[in-house]
């Protein structure tokens, strides 16, 4: 072998590299994504739910209204950050909303004609399931997002992600000041 015949191996070698770890980005970047999307179907689930929600204890319970405008404006503010794509505002507008929903469950409490609303619990109970599904869709979100940022970090593919401009993404989590919303919203009687 000569060394053009050994340097036209490096080279291959060198190119199908690059070719193999940048479409390993791809897939990782479009599994992050497709992980977002998840978690978007999941928000709107549950901010399509909160309405209905509000008005069926709006009937028993109209006196509330601080409680209402509350979870109102959460919502209006989870929406608007989820719809700018901003993850922390959406997992700190998440955090504020869970809080709100809290207080609105709390003031359920006190009317028991309420309490045994068939359309009352029919919401509660989905929208017990959609927390659940919001927090499936988070674990499998941030796993994805961790497997890039440790790709988009390490050597040598990180050579790769500076080339091609592939860059770390936050995670969705909750915010280190709000123990509060780290509890699923109780939907118990």
């Amino acid at each position: 072998m000569n060394l053009n015949t050994i340097l036209m191996a490096i080279l291959v070698a060198i190119v199908l590299w690059v070719i193999f770890a940048y479409n390993r980005f791809i897939r990782m970047v479009n599994r992050a994504m497709e992980a977002w999307a998840d978690i978007d179907v999941q928000l709107k689930r549950r901010y399509d739910l909160i309405p209905n929600l509000i008005n069926t204890v709006k009937g028993y319970a109209g006196h509330e209204r601080g409680v209402f405008e509350a979870v109102t404006e959460a919502r209006t503010r989870a929406m608007n950050s989820e719809a700018r794509g901003d993850i922390k505002g959406v997992a700190a507008a998440e955090n504020m909303l869970s809080g709100a929903l809290k207080s609105l469950f709390a003031v359920s409490e006190n009317y028991p004609d309420l309490k045994a609303n068939q359309n009352f619990l029919e919401l509660q109970r989905e929208l017990s399931d959609t927390e659940n599904k919001i927090q499936a869709a988070r674990r499998f979100y941030n796993t994805n997002v961790r497997d890039l940022n440790i790709t988009v970090e390490s050597f040598p593919s990180n050579i790769i992600a500076s080339l091609f401009k592939f860059a770390k993404r936050d995670f969705f989590e909750l915010g280190s000041n709000e123990e509060a919303a780290k509890e699923p919203v109780k939907v118990s009687f």
